[in-house]
């Protein structure tokens, strides 16, 4: 007999519960349940047998998927349901129809672009470490910029232990008190660009991402957000060619 079962994080990614990273939290922290029985991580479940609730509530596949890109305002956490009572960015989509979850992260005081969607497989595709998706930052900071600092970051630096890679950085413009850097990563950890900075002895002001795998924010109004066009969606479904694990 076929086997239909698949691991639990993809399918509550499926339902349109959360990222696979954060379905895993869920599961670690004993709110999901499979039949009834607490579930761990690792196990599998049939989509059309087994009953998986999370948090009392029953865990549904959706049929739509849905894309869009969201420009963050400043203020704005990227999780669905925050201990501190913040403002999330799921309150800037209510009226999208369905309920997404953001595709990786902008800390609070970061704006700019998010991806956000339903479907797990597709948020799993653009924030893995191994699919090095480029990701195009507009920074200012604080103050004038030299040449050795721009090189000492772009070469890697050491961050929590582990050194970030090699990325490209260039002033964009430069005034009496600040100076305007693009940073374009393949990396997506917390914080990143503002602990790089601070290694070098540069302040932050403004942090805005602007571009993800080639897909622009363009002019899009902070707080807004539109569906991804056919044009993007084939551009990002692109990213990846290797069969996703079942």
């Amino acid at each position: 007999m076929k086997d239909n079962r698949i691991r639990l994080q993809k399918f509550l990614s499926e339902c349109g519960i959360a990222s696979r990273r954060k379905a895993e939290e869920l599961i670690a922290a004993g709110k999901v349940k499979i039949n009834g029985r607490i579930a761990v991580i690792g196990d599998k479940v049939d989509p059309k047998r087994d009953k998986v609730t999370v948090s009392g509530k029953r865990a549904a596949a959706q049929s739509k998927k849905t894309y869009i890109m969201l420009n963050k305002p400043r203020g704005y956490v990227t999780t669905l349901k925050d201990e501190y009572d913040r403002k999330n960015v799921s309150d800037l989509v209510k009226n999208a129809g369905v309920k997404l979850f953001p595709v990786g992260r902008l800390d609070k005081d970061s704006e700019g672009l998010l991806f956000m969607t339903n479907d797990g497989a597709f948020s799993n595709n653009i924030t893995h470490p191994s699919k090095h998706v480029n990701k195009t930052y507009a920074v200012t900071v604080k103050g004038a910029v030299e040449d050795q600092q721009i090189k000492k970051m772009a070469d890697g630096i050491v961050i929590d232990s582990i050194r970030t890679k090699p990325c490209d950085i260039f002033v964009t413009e430069r005034k009496a008190d600040r100076t305007f850097l693009r940073f374009i990563i393949s990396e997506g950890r917390n914080r990143q660009i503002r602990k790089m900075c601070e290694a070098v002895g540069l302040e932050v002001i403004r942090l805005k991402r602007i571009e993800i795998a080639g897909v622009k924010l363009g002019g899009l109004k902070i707080g807004d957000w539109r569906e991804l066009n056919e044009r993007e969606m084939t551009r990002l479904t692109a990213i990846s060619e290797k069969r996703e694990e079942l």
